[in-house]
């Protein structure tokens, strides 16, 4: 984690975390203020650097699947250290996020209804072209860039209890896991209309789970990654399941009270809160990863 800090420090910002005010007894993480506004980027910086230090990088740049933030982050910051950059999307995909994508100048290429035909679909090309594969969530790089967010929270407020963090593939979550080892319990929440994570904790393995609802573009893996399971397996996490209204709720929360234009599953681990599905312990000290602001602007309550 410690490395992954030193490569990506001039390259990520060291976002923002607001204390507590008001009726909310949470700090925010405002990873929303990243860079491409969205928390991947760290991950994306690391790999790539990674990858750059070792010579695996040739002519053929990086490929990565994405439902859009990972394809965001990993074609900002190919953009930034100079270096081809092709992405494979679902035609589920948000317009808002392919557009972004392209503006960075990676070649965006749209693929089956789900995250997982993309996937299959990098998979072919890196074989084919030679390209360095990229994964969205689940690969050592990106996981230990992603547990920046965990260490950079424990640095400016040691005393925190507890960290709540989305899950879809898992990578942010085992990144933080990581980081906050013996140090803070993680809350793992998950919207029910894609649990893979807590489907995995459930079966004792990964498992393939359906994917829907509000926040399936951002957190609709259809299998938890294995860095995921293992950082379970490690220390079990507190597994929360929110509803899409709740989502939702928690989304015009966030907008109403922070001006925080958080996407669906960025929004997914503040609605453990604002739901009642997770209520701390009097006196705990908790953190909310707010991890992405790529939305649609148009679909906030703006009179809010």
């Amino acid at each position: 984690m410690l490395a992954a800090a030193r490569r990506v420090e001039g390259r990520v910002r060291r976002t923002p975390l607001l204390r507590p005010s008001g009726r909310d007894a949470v700090w925010l993480k405002c990873e929303f203020l990243q860079h491409c506004g969205v928390f991947k980027t760290r991950g994306a910086f690391n790999r790539q650097l990674a990858a750059l230090e070792t010579g695996e990088i040739g002519d053929a740049g990086i490929v990565v699947a994405s439902g859009g933030n990972a394809g965001l982050a990993q074609a900002f910051a190919a953009q930034e250290l100079g270096i081809r950059a092709t992405v494979f999307v679902p035609q589920t995909a948000p317009e808002v996020k392919v557009a972004r994508i392209r503006r960075y100048g990676a070649d965006v290429l749209r693929t089956g209804t789900e995250y997982a035909e993309a996937y299959q679909a990098a998979i072919d090309f890196a074989e084919e072209s030679g390209a360095v594969f990229a994964h969205a969530y689940d690969q050592l790089e990106v996981v230990a860039g992603a547990g920046t967010v965990g260490e950079e929270i424990l640095e400016d407020e040691p005393a925190i209890d507890t960290i709540v963090v989305a899950v879809g593939g898992g990578g942010l979550y085992a990144g933080i896991a990581a980081a906050a080892l013996g140090r803070a319990r993680i809350v793992a929440v998950e919207p029910e209309r894609c649990a893979t994570l807590n489907q995995a904790m459930h079966a004792g393995e990964p498992v393939d789970v359906a994917v829907s609802g509000v926040a399936a573009d951002a957190l609709g893996a259809r299998r938890v990654g294995a860095y995921a399971f293992a950082a379970q397996a490690l220390e079990p996490p507190v597994s929360v399941l929110v509803r899409d209204e709740d989502i939702v709720e928690a989304r015009t929360r966030l907008w109403s009270e922070y001006r925080a234009a958080s996407e669906y599953g960025a929004a997914t681990a503040y609605a453990a809160l604002t739901s009642g599905r997770y209520v701390p312990a009097p006196g705990e000290r908790v953190a909310v990863v707010v991890c992405g602001a790529n939305t649609d602007p148009a679909t906030l309550n703006v009179d809010t």
